[in-house]
């Protein structure tokens, strides 16, 4: 059943999700006009706006905070080094590409969470894909929005994260002797039936899940709070690694840069090779930040912006700081002092990104640990959140908070037993929520378009 499972989580989250995101994404790109580059200098702006005085909880600004805290993870950092190895300096550009195509999704998203905002039994507005789909499209729609919020239920469950950020721990913090000479595993095991180094699994899970339930059992305030502290600071130091890394390979910065590029459009592979790096590329970055999956409207939703428009504006902003910003100095460091012709047949992009940084930087590998500590555990919190929505859509903000327990309990577990099946079935509910997204977002396009031109036109006209 296992395998059944993995198979299918493989094939639907393989090329029919790309091409979902990438080919859907590329028709909102070019429906709204190229929006992420014409537009990108407005989102600055509107950023730096206050103008938050409607009917919600959070401002746009942390709604952007807690969206790029769930988007910014390990894989900003394992998978931007995988793409290296498996597709070369030249994917990083594919990157960059596929972020101004999920900036345009993300767009769309915004204006539609605003737009078609619903409200749940107590008369608190709601945003997602599911309000979207049932106020935009219509009540006949309603199973459509029940498939996006069943989807989304499972598919937020932080499975991976739990147990690659305790495996990072594992790997820095342990040795076998060190594991097998402690006292304190020892009773663990004697008490639990469970191994020195499954003990200390069990402890980082729990040490993971008190941190999270401290954050996400304060709702959606206490999250955007601690996403608009911790994400400038997690994005901050890791950028102060990088430029440390830049400054001590100074002479080698422009070859790093012109490889990508060069790269980017080698045919001397054959023309077969040169679009495999594009979607090897584009297909990591769609991966990271997550636009098209449908998480974004659901945090954008809480906001207290009653401009569509300015609300995707802001939302756009994701992809660049996410597939752009962050997956960029990853991509610099790995390519100046990271190895990654002897790693090719691996998919150990963690242990690679240690290696690097441990060997640029004096104790590289502990702040590095550091930044991934950060980014796992922000991803956690708002990943909590879109699960609860989701929950308390099916059945009710009461009821929901059931979901959030169940979350919690599961941070423990998977950092102890990493179970392929439960993997793949959230794999699988987390590729199935792009679909009735990415449907709701074309079907809709028009009435961004709309909307957009309206805004901009009214706003000429005050200027």
């Amino acid at each position: 059943m296992t395998n059944w499972l993995t198979l299918i989580a493989d094939t639907v989250c393989g090329y029919p999700l790309f091409l979902t995101l990438i080919g859907g994404g590329l028709f909102l790109f070019i429906r709204s006009g190229m929006v992420s580059l014409r537009h990108l200098p407005d989102a600055i702006k509107e950023l730096r706006k206050k103008g938050n005085t409607g009917n919600g909880q959070i401002s746009s600004a942390q709604a952007l905070a807690s969206v790029v805290a769930a988007t910014i993870g390990l894989g900003n950092i394992a998978g931007v080094t995988i793409a290296l190895v498996v597709g070369g300096p030249g994917a990083i550009f594919w990157m960059w590409v596929s972020a101004i195509v999920g900036m345009a999704t993300k767009y769309h998203e915004g204006v539609l969470a605003i737009m078609y905002r619903g409200a749940d039994e107590h008369g608190l507005r709601r945003g997602g894909t599911m309000y979207i789909i049932e106020n935009g499209l219509g009540k006949k729609w309603k199973p459509l929005a029940l498939f996006f919020a069943f989807a989304g239920m499972f598919g937020t469950m932080c499975i991976i994260n739990t147990n690659q950020l305790t495996e990072a721990v594992v790997s820095v913090f342990t040795t076998p002797q060190w594991i097998a000479e402690s006292s304190f595993l020892s009773f663990i095991s004697s008490v639990t039936t469970l191994t020195n180094l499954e003990s200390f699994r069990l402890v980082c899970g729990i040490v993971i899940a008190g941190i999270v339930s401290a954050v996400v059992l304060g709702g959606i305030h206490r999250i955007a709070k601690v996403a608009s502290v911790i994400v400038p600071f997690m994005v901050g130091i890791y950028f102060l690694m990088v430029l440390y890394i830049i400054l001590t390979h100074l002479s080698a910065v422009p070859g790093a840069f012109a490889s990508i590029f060069r790269e980017a459009f080698n045919l001397n592979a054959g023309f077969g090779a040169l679009i495999g790096i594009a979607i090897i590329g584009a297909r990591r970055a769609a991966l990271v930040n997550d636009a098209g999956i449908g998480t974004a409207s659901i945090m954008h939703g809480e906001s207290r912006n009653n401009q569509p428009v300015r609300e995707g504006l802001i939302a756009m902003l994701g992809p660049s700081i996410d597939s752009g910003f962050v997956c960029t100095l990853t991509a610099i460091a790995i390519l100046l002092c990271g190895d990654i012709t002897s790693a090719q047949g691996t998919v150990k992009g963690l242990e690679i990104a240690m290696a690097a940084f441990s060997n640029a930087i004096p104790g590289g590998q502990y702040l590095l640990l550091i930044v991934v500590i950060c980014f796992g555990l922000s991803s956690m919190f708002s990943y909590s959140f879109y699960g609860k929505s989701c929950a308390a859509y099916l059945f009710g903000r009461r009821k929901s908070n059931w979901y959030t327990y169940a979350y919690i309990a599961s941070l423990v577990l998977f950092a102890v037993v990493p179970l392929t099946a439960a993997v793949s079935a959230c794999d699988l509910f987390y590729g199935l929520m792009a679909f009735p997204t990415m449907f709701t977002l074309i079907r809709l396009s028009g009435k961004v378009k709309e909307a957009t031109k309206a805004y901009f036109s009214k706003k000429e006209t005050a200027e």
